[in-house]
């Protein structure tokens, strides 16, 4: 009885075990660029990034289309010019048309960490360099 018993439980535990791996064999990969890009910037620049966002018609200049930025650089796609945009801490940012995402992310930061120590420097750096690196994916050729 006791072997039976032993028994049933290792089959659950193993049955359970496949399952959940199952589950997560069907569970996408987050891409994280992607997901800051359509939380931070589709609303404006659109969900492909030509600048056809939803609220790119109330707004005084149209947004950039990010897909050109390689090609209007050359073929290269401009890294540090657009990290300093998107900060906003650089001259790169321009009138100002757009929001200064690093003070928002360090706003973001001191929320979510606000009884550990942290370094707000990095945690807006991984953010901003997880949308850069989806920008430069979505370039044309």
């Amino acid at each position: 009885m006791h072997n039976t018993r032993a028994f049933q439980r290792t089959l659950v535990a193993l049955l359970l075990a496949a399952g959940a791996g199952a589950v997560l064999a069907q569970t996408a990969k987050v891409d994280l660029g992607k997901r800051e890009y359509l939380n931070k910037c589709a609303a404006c620049h659109g969900a492909s990034g030509r600048g056809d966002g939803s609220f790119s018609d109330m707004l005084t200049r149209r947004p950039a289309d990010l897909t050109g930025l390689a090609k209007r650089n050359n073929g290269i796609f401009p890294v540090a010019r657009v990290y300093e945009v998107i900060e906003g801490g650089g001259s790169a940012h321009g009138s100002r048309d757009m929001p200064v995402f690093g003070l928002d992310y360090k706003v973001q930061a001191a929320e979510y960490y606000h009884d550990v120590p942290y370094d707000p420097e990095v945690y807006v750096r991984g953010r901003i360099l997880s949308l850069v690196e989806y920008l430069n994916r979505i370039q044309v050729k």
